[in-house]
């Protein structure tokens, strides 16, 4: 769960990093948030669902649930900046100092969870060491800080282009097809961890990377340029709260009676809202 909540959860949303600073230099900030909360919900309800679809997610103690908590008072923090900090012409955004509490914010998380995960009472589990030689483990590096960089640049050219010739407004590419593209490394290492039956890094990853889109994302986005908010953006901060609060549920309820803290039938009904928000977003755009 540590493991997931801060390294793993760090180099999935590299992508979502890595777009976002392309994005805030360009000036595209509808992006920026879009991509963000489109990873965020995709997250929470698709990842979770179909990591627990795939084997039942236990959590690594009560103390766990600490971590979900934590991600949804971020959630609120960010509903809150957004609509109540404004441009003088009364837009609401995203400032520098707001990046600056961000990044504070991300910072007790990490000390937090790196001082207290000692502390947890964690489920047996097997650990997996691989030893790679220094020479291919520098080349790896590379060839990942490549193609997250020309990635993440030939994609915010792609979307720019895309709304230019289809009338889509950025924060709705952002929040669909970027939104899926840069999840993937997350939906990958969940099922992975799913199969091989460590579904706390399953769920782990998907609230770090919550917590790292939000918290390292927008602040680094915010720092460059602030962000401009669209209000209408607040219902899908809406939905992410909404299943943020549904995972809460599930870990205090049972419904598949299986003892574990998300199970199958839980994860299928994730999925499910997931697909009725999809559905939602793109018939009203």
């Amino acid at each position: 769960m540590l493991i997931g909540l801060t390294i793993v959860a760090l180099g999935t949303s590299l992508p979502e990093l890595v777009i976002n600073v392309f994005a805030s230099v360009r000036g595209s900030t509808d992006l920026a948030i879009g991509n963000v909360l489109g990873s965020n919900i995709i997250n929470t309800l698709l990842i979770i669902g179909v990591a627990a679809t795939i084997y039942p997610i236990g959590m690594a103690g009560k103390r766990s649930t600490i971590d979900v908590w934590f991600s949804l008072v971020v959630t609120f923090i960010l509903l809150i900046i957004a609509n109540f900090t404004f441009f003088g012409d009364g837009v609401p955004y995203i400032s520098r100092y707001d990046g600056l509490i961000f990044l504070a914010l991300l910072a007790g998380f990490l000390f937090y969870s790196f001082t207290k995960g000692g502390a947890l009472e964690v489920e047996s589990s097997a650990s997996e060491s691989m030893t790679l030689k220094v020479r291919w483990s520098v080349t790896l590096i590379i060839a990942g800080a490549l193609g997250l960089y020309f990635g993440g640049y030939w994609i915010v050219s792609g979307v720019n282009q895309i709304t230019a010739d289809f009338g889509l407004s950025q924060s709705m590419v952002g929040l669909t097809i970027i939104a899926a593209a840069t999840s993937l490394p997350e939906l990958v290492t969940s099922i992975l961890a799913a199969l091989k039956k460590n579904s706390d890094l399953a769920v782990g990853n998907a609230i770090g990377s919550n917590l790292f889109n939000i918290l390292l994302v927008l602040g680094v986005s915010a720092l460059i340029k602030p962000i401009a908010f669209d209000t209408a953006l607040n219902f899908e901060i809406g939905i992410l709260i909404v299943s943020t609060i549904l995972i809460l549920f599930f870990i205090k309820v049972d419904l598949g009676k299986t003892k574990r803290a998300i199970s199958s039938i839980e994860g299928i009904l994730l999925i499910i809202v997931y697909i009725l928000f999809l559905i939602f977003s793109l018939t009203n755009n």
